[in-house]
């Protein structure tokens, strides 16, 4: 994820919630809406999980990443203030390790439904296949045909296998959540939002009635979610599909509601927000096409210009296929064109 200007995001949104609560521990957002942060092992080390109150149990927004430690919290959590709590329903809004890592224990281990999108149940489903060598080296020439090193290429390539530690196995069944489907959680009733360009179909949930937005990764202060290009999908527009969905929030949502974002503090400002993100985005383009008015630039040219910070190859595989997101939206803009030869593909101004 990649940080906007915090000092110009500040004045625009308002917290009525300004500290976040330790790990495991209980916030009350509202009547029967629990807040809690489970520990993640890489730079943005958190992720959001709400509980919302579901006739005599309880319905959990996202679960977190199987890790030792991220489980040592939830036993914690299940031995402490949710002692004896049922869990009726394990909602999932992306397929992110992240998000989705411990929703198969959890539903196994309350003989509870999951709840997410097609696309999220699908796409954790075949990448728990694992890679084949075959997929793994058209992975790797994906990298070096847009300039990275062997070496890295080497490293990146092969990280995908990653996932297949940090998931558990999901249930054989999922109940399937749609654009405007309409759920019943408790007292409560949400209407159910997709999001794209960070994941496909990524599950929000608006309860219309008391203005609370469950946004997971579309929306978050301080922050822009990871816009990626599929390496099978290379030719993608992410940042498109991105933009258009922040354009359906602010013109479907009121600016009122209450965001419960997938990482950091809740807010208010939502237009502001997705404004905001539209103006950061829009500077990254102007960055990459001013680059490549200099010189014929590839994507490995154009990572350090989105990202001067020194990356290890986790992050590099993120910058990079967030830095080729954007010269894909140049692309389908006609602002800068590509060129390939054997050696690497380039991108130069358009015309």
């Amino acid at each position: 994820m990649t940080r906007t200007d915090s000092a110009d995001a500040a004045p625009m949104l308002t917290f009525p919630f300004e500290t976040m609560p330790d790990f495991g521990e209980m916030i009350e957002i509202a009547d029967g809406i629990l807040w809690t942060c489970i520990p993640l092992p890489y730079r943005l080390d958190h992720v959001n999980i709400y509980f919302l109150r579901d006739g005599d149990g309880w319905a959990v927004i996202d679960t977190a990443i199987r890790t030792e430690e991220a489980i040592g919290i939830w036993e914690a959590i299940f031995a402490g203030p949710m002692r004896g709590a049922r869990i009726t329903r394990v909602i999932v809004t992306h397929a992110h390790p992240d998000h989705i890592g411990l929703a198969g224990w959890m539903c196994a281990r309350f003989d509870a439904p999951l709840l997410t999108s097609f696309s999220t149940y699908m796409g954790c489903q075949v990448i728990s296949q694992g890679r084949s060598e075959t997929a793994t080296r058209h992975s790797f020439d994906f990298y070096r045909s847009h300039g990275m090193s062997e070496e890295l290429a080497s490293l990146v390539a092969i990280r995908g296998n990653e996932y297949l530690n940090r998931v558990t196995p999901l249930p054989l069944e999922f109940l399937r959540l749609v654009m405007a489907d309409v759920i019943e959680i408790g007292t409560r009733s949400f209407r159910v939002m997709t999001g794209e360009g960070h994941a496909q179909e990524q599950v929000m949930l608006y309860c219309e009635e008391e203005k609370l937005l469950f946004s997971a990764d579309q929306v978050i202060e301080r922050i822009s979610p990871n816009i990626s290009v599929f390496e099978g999908d290379p030719h993608g527009d992410p940042l498109g599909h991105f933009l258009r969905s922040l354009r359906l929030m602010r013109s479907e949502l009121p600016d009122d509601v209450l965001v419960l974002s997938g990482h950091r503090r809740p807010f208010y400002g939502l237009h502001a927000r997705c404004a905001e993100l539209e103006v950061h985005h829009e500077e990254r383009c102007d960055l990459i096409r001013d680059a490549c008015a200099t010189a014929p630039r590839s994507v490995a040219d154009l990572v350090p210009v989105l990202f001067p910070r020194t990356l290890d190859p986790h992050q590099m595989s993120f910058a990079f296929t967030e830095t080729l997101a954007h010269v894909n939206r140049l692309v389908r803009r006609a602002e800068i064109e590509t060129r390939e030869s054997e050696e690497r593909i380039v991108h130069v101004p358009a015309g």
